[in-house]
């Protein structure tokens, strides 16, 4: 439905699977994960598939071997695009005026709060 359901505050220059590796015990049951070529890592797809979840990752164009995925269920990824960019509507969230982690963490969370759940 394109709401978050977890939030996971990373550094600007971390990679993104290295937030997946910490959300991923937590994760909800789910019959697939979208994600975009960040979270291409074998593991990462080896975790997701010992949850019962089928990954719909692209590979990442410096993979030797290739691996397919469903490009149908692929095209709702613009579902989570379009939740980031709902969330970036909110000044505070969008320019980061917050410099403590935690209270920045809060205001992401309000904003997800007002905007897909109330």
């Amino acid at each position: 439905m394109g709401r978050p359901i977890k939030l996971f505050l990373t550094a600007g220059n971390v990679s993104d699977y290295i937030g997946a590796r910490a959300l991923l015990p937590s994760l909800p049951a789910a019959d697939w994960m979208l994600a975009d070529r960040g979270y291409d890592a074998d593991w990462f797809r080896e975790g997701l598939k010992e949850k019962s979840i089928k990954p719909c990752i692209p590979s990442r164009l410096n993979r030797k071997d290739a691996i397919q995925h469903d490009t149908k269920i692929y095209r709702s990824r613009h579902k989570i695009e379009n939740m980031f960019g709902r969330l970036k509507d909110w000044r505070r969230v969008a320019t980061r005026y917050d410099r403590c982690p935690v209270i920045f963490l809060s205001a992401i969370a309000l904003a997800a709060a007002v905007l897909f759940w109330l």
